[in-house]
């Protein structure tokens, strides 16, 4: 492990955190994030996915993060038709009126768009920027650019080091800033420009509607002969997540500004996890006491939420081949329902919770979830059952837990137990 990155001295790298509804929102505000990226409605490379926010919602994202001073980052990624400019125009002009910080782009159309409302523009990774002259290009029309992700991190190095060398400014006249992902899914098409979807289901991944066929798995089949062989233990499609904490000194020596943690559809607590991780691991590059021993731990804590397994993607030059072993999720924990929010009592810091589908018990390790609250983990360590002082609450129990937050009848209570993963 070396010390913090030679290049940029002590000026942190930027972290930026996914969000798909107002759960994962708070979730990544209270864990520490820098920027906020998220999708509205259909125009995103997340359309598909359950959780998206709406037009209306523009206030108040921008409200809560601008009262912690993190930065807002709309995603207007997607090719765009004829037909999406209205409704692209209507989504500037509310970006704008509401003060976002950036629209994250890759078409042109839309690009332009935000210029002239005088919005700033970051280039999406679905462009595909891979070397200097793309990056003077389009400096004519952004200030911050994601690289492909296929990109090693000496290939990015050069990139920021020619950055420097020739003084490569946006339109707000600073130097342009590099992003690149540091953690979350990768899909076959890496980034992005995949095809499968489209000629398999008529979904396209390009509109932000991919059905996944590479998550799938598969028998090859020999035309010739006909016969057929089953690709036992490989999702040969589906890569395992990037992950790159345990060398994130290299990647900040790489001289990027911008670390982007990919998972707008994933879950409030897989947020807070991996936020507070990576949080954690920034601030040690900072300080100096980045080291391997918190590597370790850290890396224990990202194996609880959501992963296909973890491996380094394309950065550190290793040849694609880091397979998924499982359809799913490799975590090594999972959460399990158990009730809802009922009433919080403010003087005495106790929460109520009506128990709808599961047992709770002392020592049990819980998750509350809401679009208020986020995601809160903690361990009951004291508790009422109908106001008896008992070691488990059943279900149609009432049960009251000493919290040192508010709970809202919107929140989700959840117990967190260990998954046992069949590779």
């Amino acid at each position: 492990m070396r010390s913090f990155a030679k290049k940029i001295g002590m000026q942190q790298i930027e972290l930026m955190a996914p969000a798909g509804n107002f759960e994962s929102l708070q979730a990544a505000l209270d864990n520490g994030a820098d920027s906020i990226y998220f999708g509205v409605e259909q125009l995103n490379m997340r359309a598909r996915a359950t959780m998206n926010f709406t037009l209306e919602d523009l206030p108040e994202i921008a409200k809560r993060c601008n009262a912690k001073n993190v930065r807002t980052y709309l995603t207007l990624n997607t090719i765009i038709y004829d037909h999406d400019l209205s409704i692209v125009k209507t989504l500037l002009k509310k970006a704008k009126e509401v003060g976002l910080t950036a629209i994250i782009a890759m078409d042109q159309a839309v690009i332009a768009a935000a210029r002239e409302l005088g919005l700033e523009v970051h280039i999406s990774t679905q462009i595909n920027v891979t070397n200097i002259e793309t990056v003077k290009f389009y400096a004519m029309f952004a200030d911050t650019m994601v690289l492909s992700r296929e990109l090693s991190l000496r290939q990015v190095e050069k990139i920021t080091e020619q950055i420097e060398k020739e003084q490569v400014k946006g339109p707000s006249g600073r130097l342009v800033e590099i992003e690149i992902f540091g953690h979350g899914a990768l899909c076959m098409a890496v980034s992005g420009k995949c095809y499968m979807s489209l000629h398999s289901y008529n979904s396209s991944a390009n509109r932000g509607a991919c059905k996944q066929n590479c998550r799938k798995k598969y028998t090859v089949i020999d035309q010739e002969t006909g016969f057929e062989m089953e690709l036992d233990n490989e999702y040969i499609m589906s890569p395992k997540d990037l992950c790159t904490i345990d060398f994130l000194d290299q990647v900040a020596d790489a001289g990027i500004k911008v670390l982007k943690i990919e998972g707008r559809g994933r879950a409030p607590e897989y947020v807070a996890k991996v936020i507070k991780c990576y949080r954690e691991a920034i601030d040690s590059l900072h300080n100096g006491t980045y080291d391997k021993e918190k590597v370790i731990s850290w890396m224990q804590e990202l194996e609880k939420v959501y992963n296909r397994g973890f491996w380094s993607g394309y950065y550190l030059g290793q040849k694609l081949g880091e397979w998924s072993t499982i359809p799913g999720s490799s975590a090594t924990q999972k959460k399990i329902y158990i009730g809802k929010g009922v009433h919080y009592f403010p003087k005495s810091n106790i929460g109520e919770f009506k128990i709808e589908a599961y047992d709770i018990s002392l020592g049990d390790n819980i998750l509350i979830t809401g679009p208020t609250t986020g995601a809160q983990e903690l361990e009951v360590t004291e508790m009422l059952v109908n106001d008896d002082k008992l070691s488990k609450g059943q279900k149609g129990d009432s049960v009251t837990i000493p919290l040192d937050f508010r709970i809202r009848p919107s929140d989700k209570l959840y117990k967190i137990v260990e998954n046992k993963v069949e590779a």
